[in-house]
């Protein structure tokens, strides 16, 4: 079924991260090239200056390693363990290739980037699909409409008593 929406790493993945907060709105490129299909959402800018939220490790088939960030918003649910997640939240997740290190021997580090994706909570806009809205993007630019048809569909499969949210905080 299509909906369609208005509007537009155990591994330690070391992040250095700052404080930062975005508005939902800012979340929104102008650009239409550079928002998802189906929910408008693009990736926020200073996004990189983030919280960690948490580190994961994927195994095959994707083989990644990964790490999800938040905006205030989101860091503050999170601490309090305010769920569902308030609107305004915005979670980004990075994601590489595994590699070994050739510095440091048995180390797995990030190899090349993969994706990034991002949710951005919003139960107006995005009241069709939990209040979220997804976009997945490969070198800044969105996917195509067919893979972010499965975002919402995987999430309610699979994390409906988190609020569709797979990543745990770690403290």
């Amino acid at each position: 079924m299509k909906r369609r929406f208005a509007g537009a790493t155990g591994i330690a993945v070391a992040i250095a991260v700052a404080v930062g907060c975005v508005e939902v709105d800012e979340v929104r490129a102008q650009d239409a090239k550079d928002v998802s299909p189906l929910y408008g959402v693009a990736v926020p800018d200073g996004y990189r200056k983030w919280e960690l939220v948490a580190p994961a490790l994927e195994d095959d088939p994707l083989n990644e390693l990964r790490a999800v960030v938040g905006n205030t918003v989101a860091m503050e649910a999170y601490r309090s363990g305010t769920l569902p997640f308030p609107d305004g939240t915005v979670l980004v997740k990075l994601a590489w290739k595994r590699a070994q290190s050739a510095e440091f021997g048995t180390a797995t580090v990030p190899g090349a980037a993969t994706t990034v994706q991002v949710m951005v909570k919003d139960s107006g806009r995005y009241a069709a699909t939990g209040g979220w809205g997804f976009g997945r993007f490969i070198d800044g630019k969105p996917v195509d409409e067919a893979q972010h048809e499965t975002c919402f569909a995987c999430h309610d499969a699979r994390v409906q008593g988190h609020d569709y949210v797979f990543t745990r905080y770690a403290p």
